[in-house]
């Protein structure tokens, strides 16, 4: 069943369930206020009798009780002993109403099936005439209420007739709202299905809409499409380049290789040049796919150890020192400071700023630690060549080289900063770069310290 159809059928049953309660209170409330006032008339009547007993004892009972005799009902004096003394009528259909004496006041009424329902009032009285003069008798008044029943039957079709009339625009508006509603779905679909038939990344139009949650739908379709274009557009970028980056290493190795299979043997030079470019490009490639997986394996990093972050630079430090010979100096403003962090992917993260430092400056090399509110800073700073404010908002991108020929000489592949951006996010930190031109560059991590204690 389609959405649309659900709409209408459920408005369409909510509004006639409310109706069909609406009319039975109305029948009800119509039947109760209608008997109450025949049962208050009945009243009137006992009473105006008994007034006219009183006052006119010489007066023919049966001629009085006539005067005062219901349109549809009768009029009984029913004595002690349970016979009926009088009994006035316009009809002996009425007199099958059963009797009984009583000497309280009681009044009901009789629901009859097929057939008009009968109001009865009854109420004891002294008589005051004839031979049973001064004994207590119940009067008893009735009415069988044909009108009234009539007038039910009029309404129950007249509540029918609009309940019926009531639904029908009811039907056309809930169909039309349903329609309202139900057309950004639908362009949402047409939309998607030709995303997925026809490859495009098209977006909802969003004129002429209403702040509404179909407004923000459409909203986080067009955020989620433009993320899917940026990420796919990435995805074929980073394919494309590291094809880029394989193939050259790849087209080395098969020359060398032919140049072997030629010349090799008898050239014993040759030989070993070509050993020595293959083995390069071997170890270039190899790098290359492990800072590939490096990349995927940092996206799924979830630090769970505390680290001292002091001490990992100065562990990290001791090593360059060790295969380097450029001075590397640390400022430290504390002697330790706790992060939550895996600490060899942390330790790699240096380890590609203490590198790169040095592999593009020729000077002193100067490394703070600093602490600000409860974050950690590290600050590598070099005097190189510096990098334009073009490049610093692209130097973290996957391949991306702000020298590239000079990368090629120091085999960089492009991803070391690409790495050590995604550990810092992986650690809940930022890794950002400052730099002029001429006067250097100093990357800076911010990392949460956590509770030494």
């Amino acid at each position: 069943m389609k959405l649309r159809t659900k709409i209408v059928l459920s408005s369409s049953l909510f509004m006639l369930v409310l109706i069909l309660l609406v009319n039975i209170s109305i029948y009800y409330f119509f039947y109760h206020m209608s008997t109450n006032t025949e049962l208050n008339e009945l009243k009137l009547v006992i009473n105006d009798v008994t007034q006219a007993l009183n006052e006119n004892p010489e007066v023919d009972t049966s001629e009085l009780l006539e005067a005062y005799l219901p349109a549809n009902g009768m009029i009984r004096i029913i004595l002690e002993s349970e016979v009926r003394m009088i009994e006035q009528t316009r009809s002996r259909d009425y007199s099958t109403l059963p009797w009984t004496f009583t000497s309280m006041e009681s009044q009901e009424m009789i629901s009859m099936k097929n057939a008009p329902d009968i109001a009865v009032v009854e109420k004891p009285i002294i008589w005051r005439n004839g031979e049973h003069a001064g004994e207590i008798v119940t009067i008893q008044v009735s009415n069988h209420l044909i009108s009234l029943h009539e007038t039910l039957r009029t309404l129950i079709y007249v509540l029918s007739i609009l309940s019926f009339l009531v639904l029908i625009p009811i039907i056309i508006g809930s169909s039309i709202l349903s329609r309202f509603l139900l057309l950004p779905i639908k362009n949402l679909i047409k939309t998607m299905n030709e995303n997925t038939i026809q490859g495009k990344w098209k977006k909802l139009d969003m004129s002429n809409r209403s702040h509404d949650e179909l407004h923000e739908m459409e909203l986080t379709f067009n955020q989620m499409i433009e993320y899917l274009k940026e990420s796919y557009e990435k995805q074929e970028m980073f394919v494309s380049d590291a094809s880029h980056e394989l193939k050259t290493p790849i087209q080395i190795i098969k020359g060398y290789a032919q140049m072997l299979e030629r010349r090799g043997i008898a050239t014993p030079e040759l030989f070993q040049e070509s050993v020595l470019a293959i083995d390069s490009e071997a170890n270039r490639m190899n790098k290359l796919v492990e800072q590939m997986l490096s990349l995927a394996k940092n996206k799924q990093l979830q630090p769970s150890a505390s680290v001292d972050l002091v001490g990992l630079i100065d562990e990290t430090v001791k090593v360059f020192n060790g295969v380097s010979e450029r001075d590397i100096f640390i400022e430290k403003r504390r002697e330790t400071m706790t992060v939550k962090a895996d600490r060899d992917q942390l330790k790699q993260l240096f380890y590609i700023l203490i590198d790169n430092a040095i592999k593009y400056s020729q000077n002193t090399i100067h490394i703070r630690l600093l602490q600000e509110n409860r974050q950690a800073i590290v600050e590598v700073q070099d005097y190189g060549k510096g990098i334009s404010s073009k490049d610093q908002k692209q130097i973290f991108d996957r391949f991306y080289r702000v020298d590239k020929a000079r990368n090629r000489d120091t085999g960089g592949t492009g991803l070391g900063l690409a790495i050590a951006k995604s550990i810092a996010e992986a650690h809940e930190g930022e890794l950002s770069v400052n730099s002029e031109l001429g006067q250097g560059s100093t990357f800076i991590l911010r990392m949460p310290i956590i509770n030494e204690n």
